[in-house]
């Protein structure tokens, strides 16, 4: 099984920074040639990625998240969502493959099919489900759960929602020096911009100091879809500049990135009128992506994120591109 891309640049990170291969990459990458834009767009689908009961860009962070918590000596992982939420299902379903317990605190979001039918699959998961309603009331239940998911004084690992943590997003550090490889051998061309959903922000850090570490020009552009959760430009930086410094303090002999609030571009008036709320742009986007090419959104996160990708490419926003689109989404058959 071959060893991780940040394992091989930095040897020193083998011993100190575990990781446990949850899919294989590289995930493709393929120009999309059915869209009405003035600028070349690649998409680099993620869906495929986990060889579990879920897939994307969730599983790429529980690569690193649940070897952490397991060195830790951990034996529940406690986070947090909404009633639909992806990375609650993923931490559950590959978790407890690796024998580890799952506890969600849960806050209320619009119902539609969408989050009644992934709601129906967390609580088949085997998880231990909290229906925690608020954010206030989420805060205020955290040494409650704490205390309740302590199992022979072992406290559970937190991870916060989207597992947006430092060691988390080392999973999209990861995914960034895929997409310098996949560059190098001209598999893709190197874009001017990479567009993908801003949920938790840690997609979207540990891609922008990735691309930086391995030499890209390539500026990363959110797309806001979440308003639970303080999502800007300086807490992207942020996450990214503790993200580097974890490396750094781990092992990794590497000149300093020291990411900036004006290296990133962060998006806003795309969210319609809050999380998990549709809109019409993004239902919109949703069927020209399965129609022209066959990309399954999904009206939270990705739907959003590609309605501004095309709305952005018409208005120029882009330059001379190419533009890369980041397909996070992954469902499967879980019923």
């Amino acid at each position: 099984m071959s060893r991780p891309l940040l394992h091989r640049r930095f040897p020193a990170l083998a011993r100190t920074v575990p990781h446990l291969r949850l899919g294989d990459g590289p995930t493709p990458v393929r120009r999309m040639t059915g869209l009405p834009l003035p600028v070349p767009v690649w998409c680099k689908d993620e869906s495929g990625f986990g060889s579990g009961g879920w897939g994307g860009n969730k599983v790429r962070k529980l690569e690193w998240i649940l070897p952490e918590a397991e060195r830790r000596g951990a034996r529940t992982l406690l986070t947090v969502g909404g009633l639909g939420t992806n990375w609650g299902l993923a931490t559950a379903l590959y978790a407890g493959e690796h024998g580890l317990h799952t506890a969600l605190a849960l806050i209320d979001q619009p119902l539609d099919d969408h989050v009644r039918a992934q709601f129906d699959r967390i609580r088949r998961s085997g998880a231990t489900v909290h229906l925690t309603r608020t954010k206030a009331r989420t805060i205020a239940a955290v040494p409650w759960l704490m205390a309740r998911h302590t199992t022979a004084r072992r406290p559970p690992y937190y991870v916060p929602a989207g597992g947006s943590a430092p060691v988390g997003t080392l999973g999209y550090v990861e995914t960034a020096l895929e997409i310098a490889g996949q560059v190098a051998r001209g598999t893709l061309p190197e874009p001017s911009h990479a567009v993908l959903a801003l949920g938790s922000g840690g997609t979207a850090a540990g891609l922008a100091l990735g691309l930086r570490m391995a030499g890209l020009r390539t500026r990363v552009v959110g797309i806001v879809v979440n308003d639970t959760l303080p999502l800007d430009a300086r807490s992207i930086a942020g996450l990214a500049r503790r993200t580097e410094r974890l490396l750094r303090r781990r092992g990794a002999a590497t000149a300093a990135v020291g990411l900036r609030p004006e290296d990133l571009t962060v998006v806003r008036g795309w969210l319609g009128p809050g999380y998990g709320h549709p809109t019409p742009e993004a239902e919109a986007a949703r069927h020209l992506a399965a129609r022209e090419e066959r990309l399954d959104l999904e009206p939270v996160y990705t739907a959003k994120a590609f309605a501004a990708l095309l709305a952005l490419g018409a208005e120029g926003r882009f330059g001379a591109g190419p533009v890369l689109f980041l397909h996070t989404h992954g469902p499967r058959g879980t019923g």
